[in-house]
């Protein structure tokens, strides 16, 4: 076995967490290593964000354009080409990660090592180089960024069938006749209503008793009628006993009220929720804990038990969003070079789903606010009673906001409408300020825009 090269820092994966964190970390002089087996940008430039709001759009032209009459504008035939599709989510990601690749390698006291990490012990990393070879780094200093993979069910004969997951959906070259989509989270009903805009037949199944678990039920409720109402059928609450192809079809086999009978479709998505990529990593040669599912435990400012190894973005757990990736960064830079004292819990949680119309999410939602003894008061706004949700003809879903019956201040919001992921941020920075319901509601806003509803909206709780 070779020497170890010596590190300040070794960052193994180069998502939106370890990137940033490598390019300031070197950019102070620090001499760091960032290791990455596949395409540097990790999850969100190659399989998560960029590629599938690239597909969100392409989807909603083809929604907007038939329904152009609408609005008085006729068109011909609307017609998908998915190879044109997805030829423009390739360009789109590849000139992202050409230009993440090109930074990485052209950053002086940072080095690009491309391979498959895992630990031989607490400061010690061996590198399976993709070029061949073995080299092998220690560092007082080690970050894990290797994020998530689509977590698969235990279904019999699944293993038998060839099943998509959201990274191999993103190649697909023709549009399926009918989509089958195991799961009803976030992926799950972007990629439902993306598919069925292109003219797939869609099914989403949830074992639940309702899609978005996570959410207030009125959110999970209207959120399924407006897919509903658009043609995408959801049956929930329901169990798949086993899953078969019978010529140029698939066969699932289930239990429940959903399933009065088998279900054929041409093909199925997998969308039951992600497991984090810790297997491979040798962390039994370490003192480095995890959860029964394989997540990295650490503690509110992301260290690991082993003093000076941190765990970020994904792969520790909680909400798996590019934003939080982002601030696990600023988080250490901050605390481990800038004499800082942020946490995790400093945090107030914000994402979004880009569902049409997107669900923003800020702060509490009714069950948080419940579960931790808060009074609260709530506001709630459907959108069609919003102006400018009016004249541009999406006027679906509904704003909602938490308020604080103590002292005023906003709690939490659920926005579930055109552009609520827009409006959620905006809101982010309200909670961030403390305004209370009472200076929203005062403060004038530009006519006729969404945020000018915050007055109507507010002005229920003051």
């Amino acid at each position: 076995m070779s020497q170890a090269k010596q590190y300040d820092a070794i960052i193994i994966g180069s998502g939106q967490g370890g990137n940033p964190l490598a390019t300031y970390l070197a950019g102070k002089g620090i001499h760091t290593a960032l290791i990455e087996k596949n395409y540097v940008g990790g999850t969100c430039l190659n399989t998560g964000c960029t590629p599938t709001k690239t597909l969100v759009a392409s989807a909603k032209s083809a929604f907007d354009a038939r329904r152009a009459k609408e609005y008085g504008i006729h068109a011909g035939e609307v017609s998908v080409n998915m190879k044109e599709v997805i030829a423009r989510k390739d360009k789109l990601v590849e000139s992202s990660r050409s230009s993440q690749y090109d930074n990485l390698t052209s950053t002086e006291n940072l080095d690009l090592i491309e391979g498959k990490a895992r630990f031989t012990d607490n400061k010690t990393v061996a590198v399976d180089l993709n070029k061949g070879g073995e080299q092998l780094l220690q560092a007082e200093r080690i970050f894990i960024d290797t994020g998530t993979k689509t977590l698969v069910p235990p279904i019999d004969g699944l293993d038998q069938v060839d099943w998509y997951d959201n990274r191999t959906i993103m190649e697909i070259d023709e549009v399926p006749e009918h989509l089958f989509i195991i799961g009803g989270g976030y992926i799950g009903l972007e990629f439902g209503q993306m598919f069925h805009r292109f003219g797939s037949k869609v099914t989403v199944f949830h074992s639940g008793g309702r899609i978005l678990e996570n959410e207030d039920e009125d959110v999970s409720e209207e959120m399924q009628n407006i897919l509903q109402e658009e043609g995408l059928s959801i049956i929930t609450n329901c169990k798949i006993k086993s899953i078969k192809r019978e010529g140029s079809e698939v066969v699932l086999v289930g239990e429940g009220k959903g399933f009065s009978e088998d279900i054929r479709c041409s093909h199925v998505l997998l969308a039951v929720g992600r497991t984090p990529n810790t297997e491979e990593l040798g962390l039994e040669n370490t003192d480095i804990k995890t959860d029964d599912k394989g997540y990295i435990q650490v503690n509110n400012t992301l260290e690991t038990p082993i003093e000076g190894i941190y765990a970020i973005g994904d792969v520790k757990g909680g909400l798996q969003f590019t934003n939080v990736s982002y601030d696990d960064h600023i988080i250490l830079k901050k605390n481990l070079f800038e004499n800082g004292t942020r946490s995790v819990d400093d945090r107030i949680p914000t994402y979004a789903v880009f569902t049409d119309p997107q669900l923003g999410r800020v702060g509490l939602n009714e069950a948080q606010a419940k579960e931790q003894g808060i009074d609260y008061k709530v506001a709630k706004m459907p959108m069609s009673k919003v102006a400018r949700a009016q004249e541009v003809g999406n006027t679906k879903g509904f704003m909602k906001v938490l308020v604080s019956k103590q002292d005023g201040t906003l709690l939490g919001a659920s926005i579930l409408g055109m552009e609520g992921c827009e409006v959620a941020s905006a809101l982010l920075f309200a909670m961030m300020g403390k305004l209370t319901a009472e200076q929203i509601t005062g403060t004038s806003i530009a006519h006729p825009t969404l945020m000018e509803a915050m007055n109507n909206l507010f002005g229920q709780a003051v």
